[in-house]
C-alpha cells in the first residue's frame, strides 16, 4: 500500500489499469489479530483467508484512500503505462482475485476495521 499512498498524497491516486479488478486487503492489526485468533481456536482447519470481508475493486482502493487523504482519486494510470514501467510485476496489480475472509467470520473472528474506509483512514493515520 505504500505505493499507493505516496501517489495519492500528490494527489495521483487514480485507478490502476481498468480499476475493475478485485483487489483482496486487510489491515495489519487484522492479520495480527486473524493469527493469534486462529491459534486460540484450534478447530478452525483448513485453508483460511486473511482478508476482508468485503472485497473491493482496485478504483474502491483508490477512492478510499484518496477519502483519507483528502485528495482526488480520478486519474488512472493506463494498463500499458504500468506494464512498461513495471515490466511482469504489473501482472500482480492488474490480475484480479476475490478473496473473502468466509472462515474468519465463520469462526468468531470480529475485524478491527471491518470496513474499506475505516482501513484507509488507519493506514492514512
Amino acid at each position: 500500500m505504500q505505493p499507493l499512498l505516496r501517489l495519492g498524497r500528490l494527489g495521483l491516486g487514480g485507478p490502476l489499469g481498468s480499476g475493475r479488478q478485485f483487489m483482496p486487503w486487510i489491515t495489519l492489526p487484522d492479520e495480527v489479530g486473524a493469527i493469534l485468533h486462529l491459534l486460540d481456536h484450534p478447530e478452525v482447519t483448513g485453508p483460511v483467508n486473511l482478508s476482508a470481508l468485503d472485497p473491493a475493486r482496485q478504483r474502491d482502493v483508490a477512492s478510499a484512500l484518496g477519502r483519507a487523504l483528502g485528495r482526488p482519486a480520478v486519474l488512472p494510470a493506463p494498463s500499458l503505462a504500468l506494464r512498461v514501467v513495471l515490466g511482469e510485476f504489473a501482472g500482480e496489480i492488474l490480475g484480479s482475485q476475490r478473496i473473502v475472509g468466509d472462515v474468519l467470520r465463520d469462526s468468531g473472528y470480529r475485524f478491527i476495521h471491518p470496513t474499506l474506509d475505516e482501513a484507509a483512514r488507519w493506514l492514512v493515520a
